[in-house]
């Protein structure tokens, strides 16, 4: 069953993501790279030929969290995957799991559609998103320091319908 404090990205709530976004890169320790304006996001989003998708946490009618995602391709499995870009829940609304239900969401995208793979990077120094990512059956690619679920992982996460795990 879908949290029902997460849904797909609106229009309505690109000011909210744009901040949030500007709230990661803050805690990335990288502000002053951050330029995102919300122009850019809606158009990306919503625009005539969009490339970007998101989903948003809610609580209490109040965005605290999202996760912005694109599709990718993987030529040695034959199908799509999604790269997510960012995933980001405010501090005060930590420990509730809404992280958990964002990447969920993101799994069930991938199980609905036949995608073979979720994948992120993660800064090396991040160890309780590292710690968090791990308990969620994500690998870590060490040459790329990037995280994968994929597989048995994934159909788990997705809650894949008709089959034991």
């Amino acid at each position: 069953m879908p949290d029902p404090r997460v849904r797909r990205v609106r229009e309505s709530d690109v000011d909210a993501v744009v901040g949030l976004v500007y709230e990661l890169a803050e805690y990335e320790r990288a502000p002053a790279e951050c330029h995102l304006t919300a122009a850019q996001l809606h158009e990306a989003l919503f625009g005539p030929s969009p490339a970007l998708f998101g989903h948003v946490a809610e609580v209490d009618g109040e965005v605290v969290g999202c996760a912005l995602w694109f599709l990718n391709f993987s030529t040695w499995r034959g199908v799509h995957g999604i790269y997510l870009e960012d995933l980001y829940v405010r501090p005060t609304a930590r420990g509730g799991g809404l992280g958990k239900a964002l990447l969920t969401a993101l799994a069930e995208e991938c199980v609905a559609r036949g995608y073979s793979r979720l994948e992120w990077w993660v800064l090396d120094w991040n160890e309780p998103a590292i710690g968090f990512y791990k308990a969620l059956g994500a690998v870590a690619m060490d040459e790329w320091t990037v995280y994968r679920v994929t597989d048995e992982a994934l159909s788990r996460l997705g809650g894949a319908r008709g089959e034991s795990l």
